[in-house]
């Protein structure tokens, strides 16, 4: 099977400007992955892709896609007539995704990416999907990313969130200070995403909890077919 890869190398490319928080996969992130099953396949992962409701012939987009797990479980789902993209800031991200797609032999594509400048046309996905990537960036900065992800659903697609809910469980509220630290606890409010994606235009928007302790989803449905 081929994999896909980009001709711009990560090795060589600095990380564009955005006035989000770029994730250098630091060890601690790399336990909280662990933590939380989100490697390839890994039950955080599909439960991802299920609630999202991924089908075979889907093209989805997977912003914020770190070193790639959830984009190449994507592929599974998406199967051989679907695509799975994944974009990231992180030239590191992106490497190590590349390195990942290429050693398990899924046809994925990365590449370096900002959420508010994405590179594709309009209505191009089916799905676009993020775990995990919206608690980093400002309010400004999120309204021009969930626009640019409305502006390349096809009409009738949808965006499914996944983001760092803290949890109210003393053990797990302690663990995930340990992780993650008391910035990402304090700046993390996903309950607050529902709005920005009714103001951006998307309807049939739904939040709520996940199997998850840390996370919790919201979804929402461009108009149209």
């Amino acid at each position: 099977m081929t994999v896909h890869r980009m001709h711009n190398d990560p090795k060589t490319q600095s990380s564009p400007e955005t006035a989000g928080a770029i994730i250098h996969w630091t060890p601690s992130h790399n336990v909280f992955a662990r933590l939380v099953g989100m490697g390839v396949n890994q039950s955080n992962s599909r439960m991802v892709i299920e609630m999202a409701q991924i089908k075979p012939g889907d093209q989805v987009l997977d912003v914020g896609c770190g070193t790639g797990d959830l984009t190449l479980t994507v592929k599974s789902y998406a199967g051989a007539f679907g695509s799975a993209r994944g974009i990231d800031p992180s030239p590191e991200g992106i490497e190590i995704a590349r390195k990942n797609a290429e050693r398990s032999g899924i046809n994925a594509v990365f590449d370096v990416g900002l959420i508010e400048k994405l590179s594709y046309p309009d209505a191009t996905f089916d799905v676009v999907i993020s775990r995990l990537v919206i608690h980093h960036l400002p309010d400004k900065l999120k309204h021009r990313g969930f626009a640019e992800i409305f502006r390349v659903l096809k009409p009738g697609g949808h965006i499914f969130i996944a983001d760092f809910n803290p949890p109210t469980n003393s053990i797990l509220t302690h663990l995930a200070l340990i992780v993650v630290g008391h910035r990402m606890m304090q700046a993390s409010n996903v309950w607050s995403i529902p709005l920005m994606l009714t103001e951006t235009g998307f309807v049939d928007v739904a939040s709520g909890p996940t199997r998850s302790a840390f996370l919790a989803f919201v979804s929402g449905r461009k108009p149209g077919d």
